[in-house]
């Protein structure tokens, strides 16, 4: 098992990787990873966030810092030729369903334009190899047939739905017309340590047990989905991009899941089961709209033509991360502002 995994490990060492969304949930843990299998990474900042997971880790005194925005172009373009980059994870985007349907121009302008921008720039470039996008299970919007797989369309009809079904078709374009060696992946509701999005529900429930507070459910508490551990993610987004050394995955989607259908109202319930708070009971507005009421994913693909599958079940899962939050609300890190 060590040999197997020396060899996974070196396939990174000193290539130059270009990070866009480094400073969110899964960026932080994909660069943490891709910083200890000893690659050159390169990350695009927008904001400073002084609670982010990466910047408060080891790893990130090893990253260069580029700042800008993800839909500028020069920005974007100078990054991937001056650090001659080879490998792009494009994971930057705005994700907030809630705050897409308040402000969708923006929205569109961070996942729409922003995917264009840093497929174009990788078009340019000439030591790119492989370029990861991360679409998401709501680019394909609603569909009565469950699971849904790769096979099925991209009809997102919501803002945020809608942006990714046009990100996720942007990069089918790049590939079928340039040939760009890209691959697109659409992944499950991520959770994990580092997510200080607190109206999502795994930490915006986490955070609320931990103060012994009731928490809210926005929806009714059946909305069906699968829940996707990031180091799971993670582990996901590298053996896809090392797999592209194989042309025939370029231009082609995956779907990365556990595969296990959980409602939100039993989701909810295993965090007060884990946390010892079976005593307070949920919040249940049902006031949640525009979003999809049922969706889940199939990764059988993923299984067959990458050999991968998930680590983590959800119970191991949420152990982790509900650990990770009571370390960082006992941290000064944690207290300030939270």
């Amino acid at each position: 098992m060590e040999g197997v995994v020396s060899a996974v490990a070196a396939f990174w060492d000193d290539r130059n990787v270009f990070v866009s969304g480094c400073t969110g949930i899964l960026g932080s843990w994909l660069v943490r990873e891709l910083v200890r299998r000893g690659a050159n990474v390169v990350g695009l900042v927008r904001d400073h966030v002084p609670r982010s997971l990466i910047l408060n880790t080891d790893e990130w005194s090893a990253v260069t810092a580029v700042h800008g925005a993800v839909e500028d172009l020069d920005v974007v373009e100078r990054a991937l030729n001056e650090y001659e980059i080879e490998s792009v994870f494009h994971l930057a985007a705005q994700t907030i369903v809630g705050t897409a349907n308040r402000s969708p121009l923006s929205t569109f302008e961070s996942n729409i334009k922003g995917t264009w921008v840093v497929l174009e720039a990788a078009r340019r470039t000439r030591s790119v190899r492989r370029v990861l996008v991360a679409s998401s299970d709501k680019a394909y919007g609603e569909h009565a047939q469950l699971p849904y797989d790769e096979t099925f369309a991209l009809q997102g009809r919501h803002p945020y739905d809608a942006s990714k079904s046009c990100a996720d078709l942007l990069a089918q374009c790049y590939h079928a017309t340039w040939e760009l060696p890209v691959a697109i992946t659409r992944c499950g509701n991520l959770y994990g340590g580092g997510d200080l999005n607190w109206n999502r529900l795994v930490p915006g429930t986490i955070k609320s047990l931990l103060r012994r507070e009731r928490p809210v459910i926005r929806s009714d508490g059946t909305w069906v989905r699968d829940y996707f551990y990031v180091l799971d993610a993670v582990h996901a987004y590298l053996s896809l991009a090392e797999g592209m050394d194989d042309r025939a995955l370029w231009g082609e989607a995956f779907n990365f899941s556990n595969e296990i259908q959980m409602t939100v109202l039993e989701l909810v319930r295993a965090l007060h089961a884990a946390m010892d708070c079976t005593d307070i009971e949920p919040v249940v507005l049902g006031e949640a709209r525009s979003e999809i009421p049922h969706q889940y994913l199939s990764a059988a693909k993923a299984r067959r033509l990458l050999g991968w599958q998930p680590a983590y079940d959800v119970e191991r899962g949420l152990r982790e991360t509900i650990d990770w939050y009571r370390e960082f609300f006992a941290s000064s890190r944690g207290r300030f502002g939270s």
